[in-house]
């Protein structure tokens, strides 16, 4: 062994596994100061670069000891992630060393509780506890040579939340792990495809004003393309008048990116072109700010594919390249070998790309998160234009945490949030609403004005409708769309009426890439004028671009009723009054959970006050104040802010605890690989070989569906999905045997009751 350096922060194997000469590994110093730079770099956008690039050095401090050396060479685990966080501790105390010793002391495990209890983690009092040379490995002086540490350091320029003044310090540590995690990951993912030989498949995006070039050719031509399209029948005139209207609308929404950044509302009724008004006003406001990149978060896993595929059209030859659609979630947690969980982390999303679509659950929980995975892409959030489409459908039990949330990344970390939606919460504190949003500013012109111009259906509660009624409908129109409020429900009415002409079943059982087939196929029947019955859960209201005459909504929210209504005369082709949305109370057998249930009362509360217009912008206020004012502490039921408030001085945050309770969707879903074509067969065949995953997981989202925890454990008992490539990735990724528990028409479909019953409980 050369006499210096003496450590090493990776060693390096050949394809046996044998251990190479050490000029192959890499040293500690270089690691250290390649993940404290690149730390820096990532923190800079929210002014924290000193304190990130002191945490990227320190974090593998405890590798500066013969217990390491010995580890890499075979020898038993070593904590080498303790030390660090003492020395920020010792060294800038109680403040902002105890933020960095968070970071540094999680940067495997995950962000711990700060004390009390941990589940399956020391809390971090636990861990600054341990004595050097009795708990964990004395350090040689060695380290003071190579890493030079400043005596003091600033506090963050963090605006503090008056009112949550400690949710912005852990706002922060989350933030300021994720500048770490990432460094870590990205560092040591160039070592070894160095080693390797291998390109990194990370980088060489378009830049956001090649982009909006490409973007803006694309709405010109098809300005160009309406400006010549025939205007003979009454048909043809309302669709040019409504294509006029969507122009103006994005006209007068990019107009308004020059102001400052911060918080926006885009309120625009469905079918006046808010997805791409949106993204115009995101890459101008991007452009003139300075911002690096578009965050397009969307309600449903179900829609992302249609946006993402959107926008690479309208991006021409940059937008494969350009846009990420980010959605499953493998769950690092359940790996137990360490070298496997760096494995997997290597390969999750660091969202670097200049465009990112993605889901509100994946968002929203990843800001909360506790896991180096799910965090790792925290900071490149900061800087961006966050587009939160339908942000009326965020969920009421986590309303308040997210809105602080939303409010941070505006104040601390250069975001403007743009909140679209053709019913727009009343969450502003002008509304009425408590501590709500302030100086939030509209980009569409005149929404009042716009509802009455695009105003296409007329909506009317038709009281309780059996199973049997609603079949005496589909029977009686050729061309209707019924949305339902579970998945069993929609399986139940489509076997029952399954028999007539063009009839179709829409679920999220069906993996995305299925579903995508069966979408064209409606929208060709509808626009061939065939009988087209669609059956469907709620995955069918947000962006799905269909185009009904009839639609049947089962009493949900008005937000939900005002989505379902997008889905009826989106084109504009039939008059409004010929146009019809029907609410209905289901029967008693389908009964929604307490939450929809409530959120049913309120709306037909409102819809008695304005039955003549229910989803006037007065309605939808009406309907949001009183839904707010019905469920008021529940609006954070969680009591996630108040385990932020709760630690006060002390800092000592409940990061696991928080992380856990923080969960959009209750019954925990886990990701399921469907062979469903070649493509998936071969992508499946792929991470059965694979050591790095690299892109894989990226391919494998369109054939993913998401099902309970409790219905994957059952599947296995059964013997009907298998582990891929359980050796190097433990029980993470599953896939379903063969084909014959998926259907054509209803995607996964098992008769088993303890799968059937857990299905039951998925709204």
């Amino acid at each position: 062994m050369p006499a210096k350096p003496l450590y090493y922060a990776h060693s390096a194997q050949d394809e046996l596994g044998n251990l190479l000469p050490y000029e192959h590994w890499q040293t500690l110093q270089s690691h250290s100061v390649n993940v404290g730079e690149m730390a820096s770099e990532f923190a800079q956008v929210f002014g924290a670069q000193e304190i990130a690039c002191h945490t990227g050095q320190l974090h593998d401090l405890g590798k500066y000891s013969e217990a390491f050396n010995h580890r890499l060479h075979g020898g038993p685990p070593v904590d080498h992630t303790t030390t660090g966080a003492k020395i920020a501790v010792e060294r800038w105390g109680n403040v902002i060393g105890k933020l960095m010793a968070f970071c540094i002391a999680g940067h495997h495990a995950g962000l711990a509780n700060g004390n009390g209890e941990g589940d399956n983690r020391r809390t971090l009092k636990q861990r600054l506890a341990l004595q050097f040379g009795a708990d964990i490995p004395a350090l040689d002086n060695l380290w003071q040579q190579e890493i030079k540490l400043p005596q003091n350091l600033f506090a963050p320029p963090l605006k503090a939340n008056a009112h949550h003044p400690f949710f912005s310090y852990a706002f922060f540590t989350r933030m300021l792990y994720s500048c770490l995690v990432d460094a870590d990951y990205l560092d040591t993912e160039a070592f070894y495809s160095n080693l390797e030989n291998k390109a990194s498949e990370r980088g060489g995006y378009p830049d956001l004003n090649a982009l909006q070039h490409n973007f803006n050719q694309f709405i010109n031509a098809f300005r160009r393309r309406i400006a010549q399209a025939s205007e003979q029948t009454e048909a043809e005139k309302r669709n040019a008048a409504l294509n006029r209207l969507r122009s103006e609308i994005l006209d007068y929404a990019v107009e308004q990116a020059a102001q400052a950044q911060g918080l926006f509302t885009l309120t625009v009724p469905t079918g006046g072109g808010k997805t791409f008004t949106s993204m115009a006003f995101a890459l101008e406001h991007a452009k003139q700010h300075g911002m690096r990149r578009v965050i397009y978060v969307i309600p449903f896993t179900s829609i992302i594919e249609q946006n993402a595929a959107e926008f690479r059209k309208a991006f021409g030859e940059l937008g494969e390249k350009a846009v990420l659609e980010h959605h499953s979630t493998f769950d690092d947690g359940k790996l137990q070998n360490e070298a496997t969980k760096d494995k997997l982390r290597l390969a999750s999303e660091n969202w670097d790309a200049p465009i990112v679509v993605t889901t509100a659950v994946q968002f929203f929980e990843s800001l909360f998160a506790d896991r180096s995975s799910r965090c790792r892409k925290l900071h490149n959030i900061a800087g961006s234009v966050i587009i939160l489409d339908e942000a009326q459908m965020l969920p009421l039990n986590l309303l308040l945490p997210i809105m602080q949330a939303i409010k941070e990344l505006a104040q601390n970390y250069r975001c403007s949030v743009v909140m679209c939606t053709a019913t727009q919460p009343a969450v502003q504190a002008e509304n009425g609403f408590y501590r709500g949003f302030e100086n939030v500013r509209e980009i569409a012109p005149k929404p009042t004005a716009l509802f009455d111009k695009l105003r296409r259906t007329t909506v009317q509660h038709i009281g309780t409708q059996t199973d049997a009624d609603l079949l005496a409908k589909l029977a009686e129109h050729p061309q209707m769309l019924v949305i339902v409020n579970n998945r069993r429900h929609a399986r139940s009415l489509y076997d029952q009426a399954k028999n007539l002409d063009g009839t179709f079943h829409l679920t999220t059982l069906m993996c995305a890439k299925h579903r995508s087939q069966k979408l064209d196929e409606i929208r060709g029947r509808l626009k061939n004028g065939e009988p087209c019955r669609v059956i469907a859960t709620s995955l069918i209201e947000a962006g799905v671009d269909v185009d009904f005459p009839l639609v049947m909504r089962a009493e949900a929210g008005l937000d939900s009723v005002a989505q379902a209504a997008g889905r009826c005369n989106r084109e504009g082709k039939r008059p409004s009054e010929n146009s019809f949305v029907w609410i209905f109370a289901p029967e008693d057998k389908w009964t929604a959970p307490p939450e929809l249930a409530a959120q049913a009362a309120v709306m037909r509360l409102t819809a008695d006050s304005f039955s003549d217009d229910l989803l006037s912008t007065q309605a939808v206020a009406a309907y949001f104040a009183e839904l707010y004012q019905l469920k008021g502490s529940e609006l954070d039921n969680k009591k996630i802010l108040k385990m932020h408030n709760d630690t006060g001085q002390s800092l000592d945050f409940p990061f696991q605890t928080i992380a856990d309770k923080f969960r959009m969707i209750e019954s925990h879903m886990q990701p399921l690989i469907i062979p469903f074509d070649v493509e998936a067969e071969n992508l499946i065949s792929s991470l059965h070989h694979a050591d790095h995953i690299g892109g894989l997981l990226r391919k494998l989202q369109p054939y993913t569906v998401q099902i309970p925890e409790k219905a994957l454990a059952a599947l296995y008992k059964a013997g009907r999905i298998e582990p891929i490539n359980e050796k190097n990735f433990g029980k993470q990724f599953y896939t379903l045997i063969g084909l014959d528990l998926y259907d054509e028409v209803a995607g996964l479909s098992w008769e088993n009751m303890e799968f059937l019953k857990v299905e039951m409980l998925v709204f």
